[in-house]
């Protein structure tokens, strides 16, 4: 027994070293220099104290970019585990070319995010873009999406469901798969319509899938960056800067990385809670007692 307990731990040694060497104590850190001040030629870093979170509180570039975060996850989660799932329900049947469009479906997945920021930047070019093609031929006049603070953040939205959609069908696909069908054909002779048979056979068997897409959803929302950086840049007038950006821009672009730990610290507890919410909130639904 002692031989077993001695290989199973020599087995999780290397993963628990890597998530220990690129997880835990980079947080620590972060935490660490949050309470400092950013070290500057010969000066080197004091104590802080509080100073970087009251800095947070009152900064309102930090409120507009968390605002602006908030409603990217609102508008981008649900609808792509929406368009996820009516994609795997469409492909799981039987239909002809079901294989080419199941590869049609995951194939913006594949393609490097910045790749997809530059198609799509194409595609919203004021006046030779695809859509002011298109627009153009039935009349209409040219549009700026990215460069309008109205529809800058929606342009980016638009752009991040169609590269997620793809990524969580495949899970929901793989889910179906496991549904036996049996219970499918038992709803069916007890004259259950195809509505009812979604709703009470295959949604509450698909809640542990759902449930893991939704918290990798909610992760990504919060960790975009790459499209950021082709499509807008933060802006106009950070109408499309998210919070990792802001991050990046706050360490890198003005070299203040003790205020950037601070809001690292930030979105490491809102991802926590976050998380840690829709554990307990879908707990009761994933799991049958």
């Amino acid at each position: 027994m002692q031989r077993h307990w001695i290989h199973a731990w020599l087995l999780l040694t290397p993963a628990f070293v890597f998530l220990l060497a690129f997880t835990h104590i980079p947080a620590l850190t972060t935490l660490w220099q949050s309470f400092r001040t950013t070290p500057r030629g010969r000066r080197p870093s004091r104590w802080a104290g509080l100073e970087n979170y009251q800095e947070l509180i009152s900064d309102p570039i930090f409120w507009k970019v968390l605002g602006n975060n908030i409603w990217f996850a609102i508008g981008t989660i649900p609808t792509s585990i929406l368009i996820a799932l009516v994609m795997a329900l469409w492909v799981s049947e039987r239909l002809p070319g079901r294989g080419f469009v199941r590869m049609a479906y995951f194939t913006p997945t594949v393609l490097p995010m910045i790749a997809v920021a530059n198609i799509w930047l194409f595609f919203y070019t004021p006046g030779f873009g695809l859509f002011d093609q298109i627009t153009g031929f039935f009349g209409f006049g040219q549009s700026n999406v990215l460069g309008s603070p109205k529809t800058a953040l929606v342009g980016v939205m638009v752009v991040t469901i169609w590269k997620e959609a793809g990524f969580f069908m495949i899970f929901y696909l793989a889910a179906l798969q496991t549904i036996p069908p049996s219970l499918i054909e038992a709803a069916r002779i007890e004259g259950a319509g195809p509505w009812t048979i979604f709703r009470r056979v295959t949604f509450p068997l698909l809640m542990p899938t759902t449930l893991f897409i939704g918290v990798n959803a909610v992760v990504n929302a919060f960790r975009m960056i790459d499209h950021i950086f082709v499509l807008t840049g933060g802006g106009p007038d950070n109408a499309s800067s998210l919070l990792l950006y802001y991050i990046y821009e706050t360490a890198f672009r003005f070299w203040d990385t003790s205020y950037a730990a601070s809001l690292t610290v930030v979105l490491l507890a809102l991802l926590a809670l976050l998380a840690l919410g829709q554990f307990f909130f879908l707990d009761r639904k994933v799991h049958y007692k």
